[in-house]
C-alpha cells in the first residue's frame, strides 16, 4: 500500500468526523481556467494556422505577415501590468470572464479583415481583451491553492497554451476545410468563446470562500495552508510594482519568462508556415504536426507539475527542484533546436520540435512564482509585470524573424535566434531564488 502524500494527508485531516472527503472545487476550477487558456491560445494562434490562405487572400509580404503576427502582442504586452492590478483591486473572476467574452467578439470580427491595416487592427484588438486572463489566473492561484499545490495549479492554468495550439491546429484547418473560408472559421470559433466565457462568469469565484460548491473542510483547508505560508514569511499588503523592482529575483523571473517566450512564440507564430515553405506541408499536415508538436508541449507541462510537486513533498527544497528542473529543460531545448538546423528531414523535424516542446513547456512552472515572490496580495501586478516581460519578446520575435527569413531566404538563423533565447531562459532561471517572499520594505 502506498503512503499518502504530504499534500494528502493534510486535506485528510480537514474532512468531518463522519469521514465525508472535502470537496475539491479548486482543481475543478483550475481545469476550467485549462480551457479558457487552451481558447484563449486556439484564438491567437488561428491566424498562424491559416496563414498560406490569409497572405494568399491579402497579397502580405513576409516583413509585412511579421508585424501582423507581432501586433498581437503590442496591446497584449501593454495591457499586462493594469491587467495584474485590476485583478488585484476587482477580483480575478471579472477580468478572466470578462477577457473571455471580449476576445470572442474580437476573434469573430477579424473575420472582416481586408487588408493588412484590418488584420493589424484586429489583431491590436485581441491583444488587449486577452491580456487579463493569465494575471488573473495567476491572481487564482494565489487566492485559491496552498503552496505545495501551486506547481499542479500553475502548469493548468499555463498548459492551456500548448493545448490551445495543438488542438487549434487542428480545429481551425478542420473549420477551414469543412466551410471552406478562414474567415467563417474564424467567426464560429469567436461564438464559441463567447459561451465559454458567459460559463466561466457563472462557476469562478475570487475567494473559495465565496463559491457554493466549496464546503467547510476545503475551505477550511485552503484557509489553514494560507495562515501557516503568511506566518513564515513578512506580512505583505496590496503595495502595487515598484517595491518589486529592486529585487534580483524580480528581475531573473521576467527575464527567464522572456527567454521562454522567445522559443514559444517563435514556433506558435512562425512554426506553421515553416512547415510550409521548408518541409512542403499542406494545411492539413500543418494542423496534424502542430498537434504532434504542441500535444507534446502540454504532456510536458502537466509531466513538469507533477514531477515539482511531488518532488517537494519527498523534503526537497524550492531551488534545489526549480533549479534541476529548469536547467534540464533548457538545455534539451537549445540541443533540439540545434538538431532542428542541423537535420533536414521532415519527421525528425517535427520530432525535435515536439522534444522541445515538452522540456519548454516545464516552464509553466514560472506561474507559481508571482504568489511565491510576491504573496496573495500582490501577485496579480506581479504576473502581469512577468507576462509583460515575455510579451515584449512576443513583440519582437514575429517582427525578428520576418525579416531574418525576408532578408536571407533561409529560416536558419531564425532557429539560431530560438536558441539564443532558450540561453536566456536556461541562465535567468538557473540564478533565480525560489525560496522566500520578497521584502516590500
Amino acid at each position: 500500500m502506498s503512503t499518502p502524500s504530504v499534500g494528502e494527508a493534510a486535506e485528510a485531516t480537514a474532512a468531518p468526523a463522519h469521514g465525508r472527503r472535502p470537496s475539491r472545487v479548486r482543481w475543478k476550477m483550475f481545469v476550467l481556467l485549462l480551457g479558457v487558456v487552451a481558447l484563449n491560445y486556439i484564438d491567437r494562434g488561428s491566424v498562424s494556422v491559416a496563414l498560406p490562405l490569409i497572405t494568399e487572400d491579402l497579397g502580405l509580404s513576409k516583413e509585412t505577415t511579421g508585424f501582423v503576427l507581432s501586433a498581437f502582442f503590442w496591446t497584449y504586452a501593454l495591457m499586462q501590468i493594469p491587467s495584474g492590478w485590476l485583478a488585484d483591486r476587482f477580483g480575478p473572476r471579472k477580468m478572466v470572464s470578462g477577457a473571455c467574452i471580449g476576445w470572442g467578439v474580437a476573434q469573430s470580427v477579424t473575420a472582416a479583415a481586408t487588408g493588412a491595416g484590418s488584420l493589424l487592427g484586429y489583431r491590436l484588438l485581441l491583444g488587449a481583451v486577452e491580456a487579463p486572463v493569465m494575471p488573473a489566473g495567476g491572481k487564482l492561484n494565489a487566492q485559491w491553492l496552498p503552496a505545495k499545490e501551486r506547481g499542479r495549479g500553475a502548469v493548468l492554468l499555463d498548459g492551456g497554451a500548448p493545448l490551445g495550439a495543438a488542438l487549434g491546429g487542428v480545429l481551425i484547418s478542420a473549420l477551414i476545410a469543412w466551410t471552406g473560408s478562414w474567415r467563417l472559421s474564424f467567426v464560429i470559433a469567436g461564438l464559441l468563446t463567447v459561451a465559454v466565457g458567459l460559463y466561466a462568469a457563472w462557476y469562478i469565484r475570487d475567494t473559495p470562500r465565496e463559491h457554493p460548491g466549496v464546503d467547510e473542510a476545503e475551505a477550511a483547508y485552503i484557509e489553514r495552508a494560507h495562515a501557516e505560508e503568511d506566518a513564515a514569511g513578512p506580512a505583505v499588503e496590496r503595495t502595487g510594482l515598484r517595491p518589486y523592482l529592486r529585487h534580483r529575483a524580480f528581475w531573473a523571473m521576467c527575464l527567464g519568462w522572456m527567454g521562454f517566450n522567445g522559443v514559444f512564440y517563435g514556433l506558435l507564430t512562425w512554426g506553421p508556415l515553416y512547415l510550409s515553405e521548408t518541409k512542403g506541408f499542406d494545411i492539413k499536415t500543418i494542423g496534424w504536426s502542430t498537434l504532434v508538436i504542441f500535444g507534446a508541449g502540454f504532456v510536458g507541462e502537466l509531466t513538469g507539475g507533477w514531477l515539482s510537486d511531488r518532488w517537494k513533498a519527498a523534503g526537497a527544497g524550492a531551488n534545489k527542484v526549480m533549479r534541476t528542473m529548469m536547467g534540464v529543460a533548457g538545455t534539451a531545448v537549445v540541443a533540439g533546436l540545434l538538431g532542428v538546423v542541423l537535420v533536414p528531414d521532415a519527421a525528425t523535424a517535427v520530432t525535435l520540435l515536439s522534444v522541445v516542446m515538452f522540456f519548454l513547456r516545464w516552464a509553466g512552472l514560472y506561474w507559481s512564482l508571482p504568489s511565491i515572490l510576491a504573496g496573495r496580495a500582490n501577485a496579480g501586478v506581479v504576473g502581469g509585470a512577468m507576462n509583460l516581460s515575455g510579451n515584449i519578446a512576443g513583440i519582437v520575435t514575429p517582427i525578428a524573424v520576418g525579416y531574418i527569413v525576408g532578408g536571407t531566404g533561409s529560416y536558419t538563423w531564425a532557429l539560431l535566434y530560438f536558441v539564443g533565447a532558450g540561453v536566456l531562459f536556461t541562465l535567468s532561471s538557473l540564478v533565480l531564488d525560489y525560496s522566500r517572499r520578497l521584502s516590500v520594505r
